[in-house]
């Protein structure tokens, strides 16, 4: 990768859980946080605390290459896709 796509620094701290870093689960549902301009790269299921990680954003990127298209998603919006190469579907969170 010749530039840095993401507007945070290849070291952020983002949230993830250990089924995504185990490469058991793949990235299917993606948040940029409203409050805090966090990141979160999630399989789409029930988070259990137990299993949250987190994990530096050059990691997730390595981890998911495909994720780099959401580099540009505004905060307070997640995007989605049903399977690994899928189509990403953007949209604002309806967290408030």
């Amino acid at each position: 990768m010749n530039s840095w796509p993401f507007s945070d620094p290849e070291n952020v701290a983002t949230f993830t859980v250990k089924q995504v870093v185990c490469g058991k689960e793949p990235i299917l549902l993606v948040c940029h946080d409203a409050e805090d301009g966090g990141w979160q790269f999630l399989t789409g299921e029930t988070v259990q605390v137990a299993d949250a990680m987190l994990v530096g954003l050059k990691e997730i990127v390595k981890m998911d290459p495909s994720v780099v298209e959401l580099a540009d998603l505004p905060e307070g919006w997640s995007a989605t896709r049903e399977f690994v190469d899928g189509p990403w579907k953007r949209a604002k969170s309806e967290i408030a």
